[in-house]
């Protein structure tokens, strides 16, 4: 169940303008310090998790690897995007309160 609360708080930040997705925008919003959390699908490739996890350890913005691109992707009615960035931190808190339950 903690899974599908998950999808939705991730879901319900889409429609609220409060999320970031695809690597780019994810990049740049953390650079600028507006992510606060970057969600990285679990099936997305080495290399780019490998460089978007030393971003955020750089930039101090906390990073979960969590479930895979499809179900990510359809939770905020979306197609094969592996990177979410969070942009408000309450909505960051709760996801990560949700993960660590997990």
């Amino acid at each position: 169940m903690t899974m599908n609360n998950v999808l939705s708080l991730l879901g319900l930040a889409r429609k609220s303008g409060n999320l970031t997705i695809g690597e780019t925008l994810c990049e740049e919003g953390i650079k600028s310090k507006r992510v606060s959390l970057l969600i990285i699908a679990e099936d997305l490739n080495e290399t780019t998790q490998y460089r978007m996890k030393r971003l955020c350890e750089s930039e101090s913005v906390v990073y979960k690897v969590f479930s895979n691109k499809e179900s990510l992707s359809k939770a905020i009615g979306k197609d094969n995007y592996g990177l979410f960035g969070v942009t408000n931190k309450k909505f960051s808190r709760a996801i990560i309160e949700k993960l660590d339950a997990l």
